[in-house]
């Protein structure tokens, strides 16, 4: 199969990986995060180290993917890789810090989770501090990693998925809100329920200032 039939597939031959191990690196994790947007729940983060040449098939930005697709990938990438970490920072520390820091918290949290102890790893996105919080192995940024590494792409399913199943869960314990609906997202319907309820224990109280 050629490399674009690979890519064609699912992420193709993780270039970024390849050259962390030709750089000198033996444990690569790919690291990304979930939720930063929604005005509720925590923001969760997961950190994935895939053996080399792990095929994963149909594994994508979990942006990309159905939510019965993630959660078919799901243990599939538990199984598959050498080691995976899911982390989250709650609502209360989003608002005790800034949505930056928190992001940056949980996908430290996340590689620190690792049963394996990675020597380097790939951080979605081009911020690896804010100003309480910071990446402190060894790192790339990759911009629009989520895409074009297989290690980041399999975090941001297990970020995603972890995610969405909280906020299933809060909404049996906050029925009013509809979060089975829009996961904490700031849809015309949740906001409408915030305007007759108020913030619940799970709301993040900064970016509910226009209300």
């Amino acid at each position: 199969m050629s490399s674009l039939e690979k890519r064609k597939e699912g992420m193709g031959l993780g270039e970024y990986e390849q050259k962390a191990v030709e750089a000198g690196f033996v444990r690569v994790c790919g690291c990304d995060e979930a939720g930063a947007g929604p005005l509720a729940g925590p923001v969760y983060a997961a950190a994935v180290i895939l053996a080399q040449g792990a095929d994963i098939p149909g594994l994508n930005d979990s942006k990309k993917l159905t939510e019965k697709k993630r959660e078919a990938l799901f243990p599939l990438i538990q199984q598959s890789a050498l080691a995976w970490s899911v982390a989250r920072v709650e609502a209360e520390e989003i608002d005790r810090t800034d949505i930056l820091s928190a992001r940056i918290r949980a996908m430290q949290l996340a590689i620190e989770g690792l049963s394996l102890r990675p020597d380097f790893a790939l951080i979605d996105g081009n911020r690896d501090h804010g100003r309480s919080a910071a990446i402190t192995v060894p790192h790339w940024c990759v911009v629009k990693g989520d895409s074009i590494s297989p290690s980041i792409a399999a975090a941001s399913i297990l970020a995603k998925v972890s995610r969405d199943r909280f906020m299933l869960e809060m909404a049996e314990r906050y029925p009013q809100y509809g979060f089975e609906r829009h996961k904490g997202y700031g849809t015309r319907l949740h906001y409408e329920m915030l305007r007759r309820y108020g913030p619940s224990p799970i709301h993040r109280r900064t970016f509910l200032k226009d209300l």
